[in-house]
């Protein structure tokens, strides 16, 4: 656990910079750069935990690296639901229950979504993608 935790801090610090360098100096808009961001932050994850976390797993190719992707849209997907069913839904508007709900409560939900599906679908059962037992 402790690997993985390692390889979404440094995606997480990567994913960060590069959405800073590119709505600051590079001028891109807000979506794009959160794209870009998005897409170098899975990637340096998925590095993160196929040289480390999970390196005994012998994962290969780009199909691996396509449910990893998938897992972790899936993950975001949860944030971004616990944010809009807390700020529409229960009309719990304050900045603080925004961060509450969508850095704190949904970024724990996704975590654990991205732990088991990194560990079950993507690196799980000798590395053979869409395995269901971990």
């Amino acid at each position: 656990m402790l690997g993985f935790a390692t390889a979404g801090l440094l995606a997480y610090a990567a994913d960060l910079a590069l959405f800073t360098y590119l709505r600051g100096p590079a001028g891109c808009d807000p979506l794009t750069a959160k794209a870009l961001s998005f897409v170098a932050g899975c990637t340096v994850a998925y590095a993160g935990n196929a040289f480390g976390t999970y390196r005994h797993a012998r994962v290969r190719g780009v199909r691996p690296y396509a449910v990893f992707f998938a897992v972790n849209l899936a993950g975001a997907a949860v944030q971004l639901l616990c944010l809009a069913v807390s700020h529409y839904g229960l009309g719990l508007t304050s900045q603080r229950a925004d961060t509450v709900s969508g850095a704190v409560i949904g970024m724990a939900l996704a975590t654990a979504l991205r732990f088991w599906g990194t560990r079950t679908l993507v690196f799980g059962n000798g590395g053979r993608v869409g395995s269901w037992t971990g």
